[in-house]
């Protein structure tokens, strides 16, 4: 029998493509607006549900002594699944520049690398701090570009005492990709010795 965190990771990805199932119906003639209304609003509470999945099976897998191969392999795979959907599902919602999503989707498969090298010589690499301020800040702009896409908040329309929300949103990005980058370097760096040797 597979065990809770891999059930968990594989939820997680069969998570995902019903997620861009439901993010992708649009009224027509196959869907009436309340449909697709409707499928949007379940779509967003999945990725919710996924990205929540992300910080519980590694947390139960190292809490109960639950780490297989198959999760070393699967859980960060399920992960960058999860990540290009979403910033995908952003840049087609015109929410987000293509630029962003290629840096934190090239940091997550960059440091994938380094940990399956670090395997390799019987290493661990375990998330530090930046690691998970990156993930939260991901977690939290996953929750404000549903909430937009969904109509529960207007960021390009809405101004609160003359500040455009959309401004913020801007801001907000750049900060996702300064932690992501700092946190991509914070990995190599610490960790050189894995691949200097090798060159």
């Amino acid at each position: 029998m597979m065990n809770i965190p891999n059930q968990i990771t594989i939820a997680r990805i069969i998570m995902v493509f019903i997620f861009l199932a439901l993010a992708n119906v649009e009224p027509g003639k196959m869907f009436t607006d309340n449909t697709a209304r409707i499928s949007h609003i379940v779509a967003y509470g999945i990725a919710i549900l996924a990205g929540f999945t992300d910080l519980v099976d590694g947390w139960i897998a190292r809490r109960y002594n639950m780490i297989t191969d198959f999760g070393k392999l699967m859980d960060p795979l399920a992960d960058k699944i999860f990540i290009v959907a979403t910033f995908l599902m952003c840049i087609e919602q015109q929410l987000m520049p293509a630029w962003i999503a290629v840096i934190v989707i090239s940091r997550e498969f960059l440091v994938t690398g380094l940990r399956t090298l670090a395997v390799q010589h019987n290493e661990v690499i375990a998330a530090d701090r930046w690691g998970k301020i990156k993930t939260l800040s991901q977690m939290l702009m996953l929750l404000i570009a549903g909430a937009e896409w969904n109509g529960f908040i207007y960021l390009k329309t809405t101004t609160v005492c003359d500040f455009r929300l959309w401004t913020a949103w801007q801001g907000f990005l750049w900060a996702i990709v300064l932690v992501t980058l700092i946190s991509g370097f914070g990995y190599f760096y610490r960790h050189r010795h894995l691949y200097l040797k090798s060159l």
